[in-house]
């Protein structure tokens, strides 16, 4: 696995126990920094205070275009993979859009249902086409 893959599994993993702790994950990061182990580079960091920033904009994105789907009857970990997927193929242009989409479709692969593999590129594909017409 590749430095970034290791950073959005870290992210991915922040990101969900802060939501299965009820706590900030902000909070979670910095009890990771701090704790050191396993550690948290810059791109992990950076995911998660990404999401956490656009949090707002990124889950009104998921709830308009996963069809028949709220958040909350989504799995967890598919809520957190799509709001780190969202963030960075929407906030971060220097990534690569094909990249961004793999590396979230091969996480859900590895983490969640048979099905989320294709629930997370289909949702992911289809921002990539509005990117040019969201309002970010």
């Amino acid at each position: 696995m590749s430095a970034r893959g290791k950073a959005r599994r870290r992210a991915l993993d922040i990101l969900f126990e802060a939501e299965a702790r009820g706590e900030d994950p902000l909070r979670v990061l910095a009890e990771r920094l701090e704790r050191k182990e396993p550690p948290v580079n810059e791109y992990t960091a950076a995911l998660v205070e990404g999401v956490c920033r656009h949090r707002a904009r990124i889950d009104e994105l998921i709830t308009t275009y996963a069809e028949g789907w709220t958040l909350d009857r989504m799995p967890a970990v598919d809520r957190n993979l799509l709001r780190g997927g969202t963030y960075e193929l929407l906030w971060m242009p220097d990534v690569p859009e094909g990249v961004v989409i793999s590396e979230w479709v091969g996480l859900a692969a590895e983490l969640s249902t048979d099905e989320s593999p294709q629930f997370v590129n289909g949702l992911l594909a289809r921002f990539k086409q509005l990117k040019p017409s969201l309002a970010l």
